[in-house]
């Protein structure tokens, strides 16, 4: 009996075994699992596009200049040797205001795909968070099926030995042995979901989960709201809306095209050549539609920003709340969980006892060796709990690992 107390008290140091020593944390699995991300894998070219952007706003002009040659001559008809050229180089020209609104934009661009990446990061480490404690809690269901498969086995030797010299009836031969059947179908389900666990965890960063997964701590203040990266992410939309509107409002026409025109041309062979330099200014008309359109389809992203802005803020103060009272609820949950432990470790001291003695028999001591199981296995449930409830606390923070 002093085996069976001994192997059920080892549950209690099971339920920290996967808790303890940080060979690796959660901040390294989310950098493996970010180079994973196809984000990640095209911001560097994303970041190009955005400083193309924004070298193209910062130019002298809104296109690049364009060059044209033309040339008339008669040799089709009278072929008297008339000949003329033209060489024209153009180059469109920015509205008043189109520039500064367009590097706005450029600069909203950058920003808002900035915050979209850090987003992304955010949303990704919800996932490993999730897959992170539900590989804990499987090790540590492990553990206890295997705690009780230990405690199970030493039971089983005990009665079975009792049971040769006569001491307890066939029928206590069988519940033990019944007992090391159900303790061992245990073992099986809980090491297959923790390979299932550790499979999942695998597919988000790559490499083999780590032997202990320790718990991440909680920031040392709340940040405020407005520092969330799904708040920043919204409020960058709002800007981009916001200066794509501008830009709208002053491009109400195609950029007008300044044009330098050299021609040198002559009459028939007789001619000299002569030479003219002429300045052309293209103005294209505005199109009431056309504006139109494009205000209105302004105006409708910076409306639709404006009430996404506004949800994400919702979202995430009830995301924050609930995570809070999460994080309230396991801890109560744990502390409740301990002292059931305590009450049913020394039930179960009681039963083994009376059981040896011969006063009770082994059904009794089987419900109370049951009984603290499932008190362990439940305090042990807690216990991952509490470091789960603090990642999600940190989640609805916007803090990353």
């Amino acid at each position: 009996m002093k085996n069976t107390i001994a192997l059920t008290m080892a549950i209690t140091v099971g339920g920290f075994v996967h808790l303890g020593a940080q060979a690796q944390n959660l901040s390294i699995a989310m950098e493996q699992a970010w180079s994973r991300h196809p984000l990640a894998a095209a911001s560097a070219a994303r970041t190009d596009e955005a400083l193309a952007r924004m070298e193209s706003a910062n130019g002298l002009t809104p296109a690049p200049a364009s060059v044209s040659l033309a040339n008339v001559n008669d040799q089709l008809n009278a072929n008297r040797g008339k000949q003329e050229w033209e060489l024209e180089v153009a180059t469109p020209l920015w509205l008043p205001g189109q520039s500064a609104a367009r590097q706005n934009e450029a600069t909203a661009l950058q920003a808002e795909m900035v915050t979209r990446q850090q987003a992304s990061r955010l949303q990704l480490a919800a996932d490993l968070r999730e897959a992170w404690w539900a590989l804990a809690g499987a090790r540590n269901a492990q553990t206890t099926a295997q705690d009780r498969l230990h405690t199970a086995n030493a039971l089983a030797l005990d009665v079975q030995r009792r049971y040769k010299v006569g001491e307890l009836a066939r029928v206590d031969a069988n519940l033990a042995q019944n007992e090391q059947l159900a303790a061992q179908a245990e073992l099986v389900d809980a090491r297959t979901a923790v390979a299932l666990a550790e499979q999942n965890l695998q597919s988000l960063t790559g490499v083999a989960p780590p032997d202990t997964l320790p718990a991440e701590a909680g920031p040392a203040q709340t940040p405020p709201l407005e520092a969330h990266p799904l708040m920043r992410s919204a409020n960058a939309a709002t800007q981009l809306a916001q200066s794509r509107l501008q830009l709208a409002q002053h491009s109400s026409r195609e950029a007008p095209t300044l044009a330098v025109r050299m021609l040198r041309s002559r009459s028939d062979l007789n001619d000299s050549y002569a030479d003219a330099l002429g300045i052309k200014l293209t103005v294209p008309f505005s199109s009431g539609s056309r504006v139109r359109q494009e205000d209105a389809g302004a105006r409708a992203e910076l409306t639709q920003a404006d009430v996404e802005l506004a949800q994400v803020q919702q979202r995430v103060q009830f995301a924050l709340d609930s995570a809070r009272r999460e994080h309230t609820a396991a801890e109560r949950q744990l502390a409740f969980a301990e002292t059931r432990v305590q009450l049913n470790a020394d039930n179960l001291a009681l039963a083994e006892k009376s059981f040896a003695l011969g006063e009770s028999d082994l059904s009794t001591l089987l419900r109370a060796r049951a009984a603290a199981l499932e008190a362990h296995a439940l305090r042990n449930r807690y216990q991952v709990g509490v470091s789960a409830a603090q990642s999600r606390l940190n989640q609805s923070m916007g803090v990353l690992p």
